[in-house]
């Protein structure tokens, strides 16, 4: 049996051309991301982007509001991931994503408050690259497979 770690709360798209996101009921992934995302094979070590509500957490505690999806991730979850290693597997619903590489900060999110950058240097998020395809739903169990 896998270590359950969490769920997913939200999931979101980058819509082409624009720099509006989408928030979606599921998601479509397959080697290549994200399949409606504006990223998608673009490249496969960043495929998904994954969030904590953690991240948010802390800029709220600086009185900064800003929704979900603000981060620019796919997968928003109710788990911290930041201190598991690259090429740790995560499953999500019926698909395996694994751990790739720890999101850099943009610059973007200084536009959104100045001191968002800093608050979030190590826990914006992790990028995944897309191990088994399919579905993933709000509300699908994140764990460790074994």
């Amino acid at each position: 049996m896998a270590d359950i770690l969490g769920n997913v709360i939200a999931l979101f798209v980058s819509i082409q051309n624009s720099k509006k996101r989408l928030e979606k009921k599921s998601l479509s992934i397959n080697s290549k991301g994200a399949i409606e995302d504006k990223f998608y094979n673009k490249n496969i070590n960043r495929s998904i982007l994954i969030a904590s509500l953690d991240s948010y957490c802390l800029v709220k505690k600086e009185k900064i509001n800003i929704p979900y999806g603000s981060l620019g991730e796919n997968l928003l979850i109710d788990y911290n991931p930041y201190h598991l290693s690259p090429g740790t597997q995560l499953q999500i619903g019926n698909t395996v994503l694994e751990i790739s590489q720890y999101c850099t900060i943009c610059d973007h999110l200084s536009s959104i408050d100045k001191k968002v950058p800093s608050l979030l240097k190590n826990n914006r998020g992790i990028f995944a690259k897309v191990i088994k395809g399919g579905e993933i739903k709000q509300g699908d169990i994140l764990s460790i497979p074994k």
